[in-house]
């Protein structure tokens, strides 16, 4: 039977057949396809090595069957030379939802993902990274992204933000891409092979004396200043003291105190910290800030940093610091290690600084012995505190000219 629009409309579907193929007699291959509901399609059929292969034309209410046959027509063609129209068909499809699919998308996923198994501080750092750091491949295919574009990018990172700061965002990418190669998204992950900005090694290193007064007296009047002050005097970790509200606070004389809350500690316990003198005179000299908000201007809690965030911009004011007492190389998490360090030195117990930094060693206890403990100690670290406070105080004014 030649396919004609009146033949086909003669078509019906045997009794107990949900669909009915018919061939055309003229053209091999070409057909049309009757649905039990009613609908009829134009087919073109041929084989592809050893598999059948199938494609739908158009329905024969919208395709004439003489357009229908041409198109019939070119599809054998192109068979006969070879190629696999069904196949392209499906390539070219999967080629335009890989377009579609873009970075920033799978991003977002991914961040949605992230936030309810991160910790809130680490979930802030992992999305500013993608956010800040990665801005520029937002739009991109995610399967453009090459090793070649991370790389330079990561440069560009150590460049503007610093090394370090361009190895943590390249790790951040590395986890999303490994996260999107098991969710089926990529086929790999592009970071793999990419080098870091700088190899980093373990620390272990202590700043001496002349280095510690250099670092005090080259700290400025501002929130970096102040920060790094206090990061000497209480030996606590960078994101604990740039993160540092006003509510965690009480100034008074004699009892001062900075109660850190479970959800913004490393261990994820609560941790007190005795503040000396000193301390209390640079939490004093803080300015109280506002923040806008839908009802006005209120006082804002966080104490360093501007907006609604905590302190940022901690490379750029860490090289501005560099330039102004030229030391050994050296991080903020030094003087850590450096206050653990010296107040040993100045006689106080392993389990008063291990109390000191919040430490859990396999001697330290949970439940009712842990709340006892941190009580008990209490008194032992404001001593320790003050002592080593009154330490740096002492340095500084010996070493100042030097």
């Amino acid at each position: 039977m030649r396919l004609t629009r009146q033949s086909v409309s003669r078509l019906a579907l045997p009794p107990g057949k949900s669909e009915l193929l018919v061939f055309d007699e003229a053209l091999s291959g070409f057909g049309v396809r009757i649905r039990a509901g009613g609908k009829r399609t134009w087919v073109v059929q041929y084989r592809a090595g050893t598999k059948q292969r199938r494609i739908t034309l158009g329905t024969v209410d919208t395709l004439a069957p003489d357009e229908a046959r041409e198109h019939a027509r070119r599809v054998l063609a192109s068979v006969q030379l070879g190629t696999d129209p069904q196949a392209e068909k499906a390539q070219k499809a999967a080629d335009q939802a890989r377009v579609a699919l873009t970075f920033g998308a799978v991003a977002t996923r991914y961040l949605a993902q992230a936030k309810s198994k991160l910790r809130p501080r680490s979930f802030e750092e992992v999305e500013r990274h993608i956010v800040q750091h990665w801005a520029p491949f937002r739009d991109l295919p995610i399967d453009a992204v090459t090793r070649r574009d991370i790389a330079a990018r990561i440069a560009e990172i150590s460049t503007s933000r610093g090394p370090f700061a361009a190895n943590r965002a390249r790790a951040t990418l590395s986890a999303l891409f490994t996260w999107a190669m098991r969710a089926g998204e990529v086929e790999a992950n592009p970071v793999i092979a990419t080098g870091r900005a700088v190899e980093e090694k373990s620390r272990d290193r202590v700043l001496n004396d002349r280095e510690l007064v250099a670092v005090w007296h080259g700290c400025g009047k501002d929130d970096y200043g102040r920060i790094v002050r206090l990061l000497i005097l209480t030996g606590q970790r960078r994101e604990e003291v740039g993160a540092m509200r006003w509510s965690e606070l009480d100034l008074t004389t004699g009892k001062a105190l900075w109660r850190l809350p479970a959800s913004r500690t490393k261990n994820n316990l609560p941790h007190d910290v005795p503040l000396s003198e000193a301390a209390v005179a640079i939490l004093q000299d803080a300015p109280r800030r506002e923040v806008s908000g839908t009802a006005g201007a209120e006082e804002r809690d966080l104490i360093f940093g501007e907006g609604k965030g905590a302190f940022q911009g901690w490379s750029n004011a860490k090289s501005s610091l560099d330039a102004r007492i030229r030391i050994a190389p050296w991080r903020l998490h030094d003087l850590r290690r450096t206050m653990v360090t010296g107040i040993s030195e100045l006689g106080i117990a392993p389990h008063v600084v291990e109390a000191l930094v919040n430490h859990i060693s396999g001697a330290a206890k949970s439940g009712v012995a842990g709340v006892y403990n941190r009580a008990t100690y209490a008194t032992e670290k404001r001593a320790a505190l003050n002592i080593w406070a009154e330490h740096v105080q002492k340095i500084a004014r010996e070493l100042m000219w030097d």
